[in-house]
Order: C-alpha cells, then structure tokens, then sequence
C-alpha cells in the first residue's frame, strides 16, 4: 500500500513540476532531477518487489530503437563539445515515458496525472501573469523563454475537460481556464494561440467540449484581459510594440535555422549530426547568417530531431507520437473514459503545433502525453478483459 502511495505522489509530482522547472532552478540546479529519480528509483523497487515485467507495447520497442539511435548517433559524433551534455538530456525522458505509461496503467489513476499536470500548469500561468507585475513585457514566470512557457499551458488546457465537471468543479474549471487562456496570451506567443486554437477545434469536432464552455471560458479570459489592459496600458502598449518589433526577426531567423537543419539533413541523412549537433554545426551550415547567434537552437522540433538523429530517428519521433494517437483510439473502441481520450489527444495536437516553432523535445509534455495515451488504452484492455471473464 505504501509503495502505491509513493508511486502516486512521486507521478503525480514529476508532472506538476515539470512546468516549474525554473523556480526548482533557483533552489539548486539539480532540484529539477530529484523527483523524477526518486520516481523512477521507486518504480524499479516496485518492479522487483513484485517480480514483474511492464506489460508489453510498442511504445517499449520504438522507445529501444531510439535509444539505440541515439547511442549509435552519440558514438559517432562524441568528440563534439555538446554531444554527451543533450544525450544526457535526451535519456531521462525515454525513461520517464516507460516509467509513466507502467504506473498510470497500474497504480496511478490517468485523471490524477492529468489534474497534476494542470495544477502544475495553473501554478506556471499564475507566476507568468505575476512576472508582468514585476516589470516583465512578455509573462516568463517559472520558465525563462515565454514561447516555452505559452507551450506548456496552451499543452495543459485540453486536459481540463477531463477533470469533473459538475457544481462547483464547473466553475473551479472554468476559473483555471481562465488563468491558464490568461497566462499564454500574455506569453503573446503566436505558436502557442495557433496551438490551442488547433487543441480546442478538435475538442469541439470529437465532442469533448461543447461550443458554450470555449465561448464561456474565452469570455471570462476576456474580461480579464480588459481588465488588465486597463490597469497597465502603458506597459500592455510597449510589450505590443516589443512584440512586433521582433516578430518579423523571428520569422526570418526561424527560415534561416530551418534551411541550416535541412542542409545538415541532407548532408548525413543516416545519424544526422548527433544529439546538440545543430547548435554546434549551424553557423557553418546557416553559413554564418546570424553573426550574434552562433549556437542557437533550430526553433523547429521536428527538423532539429531530423537534422541530429538522422532520418531514423525523425522516424522513430513520429511512430512515438503515432503511438499516442493510436493507443488512445483503439481504447474509445473499447468503451473507455471517453473525456480523458479526447483531452490527451487534443494536448497532443498543442504540443505538435506549437513544436513546428519550438524546440520542445526536451520539455515532459510530448512524452508524457504518449505515455498517459498508452496508460488508457492498457487500462481499456484491462476492463473489457474483466467484462468478457464475467
């Protein structure tokens, strides 16, 4: 009983705290570890103790096949000054993503992950909006860039429609999807609005969310935005104007970084250029288009993960998402909870959306959204198993 607990709150907060990984930085710098260790410390206790194995998936071989892209990829390229640093970066989350799919299967419920990760992300949107007060243009709070903090509220807010709904839960919801539509709009990031624009249309069309509650929740953002608008004009008016000062640089330099990751691409489409190899290789490859950006990051998951991993690892990403959708797919045909499928796929799509303009492989959301994926359709199986037996 007490192993399930710990395995509970350990879960529950590596997933609450990914979103506040820059206030841990501020206690220590290796504050960020210390729960997903211990989490996964325990869950192989767990796994001894009880001399099992996890249930078999393909979530397990892709997550193998890319490991082994990665070492192939890091031996290749290990003289190189950033190699070994983003493999390190890269491995704990093949870890957590097996370690979250196993407890959320067995001992963790899907919903108490999903309330974590909003709560987490609540938290986030809060010291964003606080940062403003502080003299900040743009909400940063617990993370440093606010692209990468709209990314992990923008990936919380589907979630929401998991969570009960009914009395006053309705209204708690309403209230934190307020915060949260709040919290990404003052990131003024616009990977982030087209993101959750994305996560709501398809919550609408799957029948997870009705229309009323968008445009409710969208109201109440408003006023507070109206409201904020009004308290801090002066500031509102220059974070705008910071804002489209830079927006035309960023589309140009994001075209630059993307053209350098193809150029790496085709030039070692096998092993690609090694994990952190775009930041080492791009003034080369962008032939030195950014004089005061030398080792940047390529702005684009997708092409950066295919310009370092080769084309089999770009493969392996893909199946790895493929695997999200499909699992959670396969487990509404089998009757499960169908508000906790539709939120995890709608995150999902928030996640890829906003990772065309961002480097987020190295953020919890896309592994824990697949993994959370997995967990529903495993528990699915479970059950119709039990209904069949009786």
């Amino acid at each position: 009983m007490w192993l399930t607990v710990l395995l509970r709150v350990l879960a529950c907060g590596t997933v609450a705290l990914a979103p506040l990984e820059g206030y841990l930085l501020q206690v220590h710098g290796q504050s960020a570890k210390v729960v997903p260790a211990l989490l996964i410390g325990v869950w192989l206790f767990s796994l001894y103790r009880h001399r099992r194995l996890p249930a078999a998936h393909p979530l397990h071989l892709v997550i193998a096949l890319l490991a082994v892209v990665l070492l192939a990829t890091s031996a290749v390229h290990v003289a190189e000054p950033f190699t070994l640093e983003y493999l390190v970066r890269w491995v704990p989350f093949l870890v957590i993503a097996v370690v979250l799919a196993d407890v959320a299967a067995r001992e963790v419920p899907v919903r108490a992950l999903l309330a974590a990760a909003v709560a987490g992300a609540v938290v986030a949107a809060a010291g964003g909006l606080l940062s403003l007060v502080g003299g900040s243009l743009r909400a940063t709070g617990p993370v440093e860039d606010p692209n990468d903090l709209a990314f992990f509220l923008v990936a919380a807010l589907p979630l929401l429609v998991a969570l009960p709904a009914r009395g006053r839960s309705r209204v708690v919801s309403l209230v934190l999807g307020a915060v949260l539509v709040a919290g990404a709009a003052a990131t003024f990031s616009r990977g982030g609005g087209l993101a959750l624009g994305c996560a709501l249309v398809w919550l609408v069309v799957r029948r997870g969310i009705p229309v009323r509650a968008v445009a409710v929740t969208a109201a109440v953002a408003g006023v507070a935005a109206l409201v904020f608008a009004s308290a801090a004009q002066a500031e509102l008016s220059r974070a705008l104007q910071e804002k489209s000062h830079i927006a035309g640089t960023n589309a140009d330099t994001r075209v630059l970084r993307w053209q350098a990751a193809s150029r790496m691409l085709a030039d070692d489409p096998l092993l690609g250029v090694g994990p952190g190899g775009f930041r080492q290789e791009y003034a080369a490859a962008g032939h030195n288009a950014e004089i005061d950006e030398q080792t940047p990051v390529a702005h684009n998951m997708f092409l950066e993960v295919a310009a370092e991993l080769g084309v089999p690892g770009f493969a392996l990403l893909i199946a790895f998402v493929a695997i999200g959708f499909v699992a959670s797919e396969r487990a509404l045909r089998r009757g499960a909870d169908r508000r906790e499928a539709v939120a995890v796929q709608a995150a999902l799509i928030a996640v890829l959306i906003a990772s065309i303009f961002l480097s987020e492989q190295y953020y919890l959301p896309l592994w824990s959204l697949v993994a959370l994926a997995v967990a529903i359709e495993q528990r699915s199986l479970k059950e119709s198993r039990c209904a069949f037996s009786t």
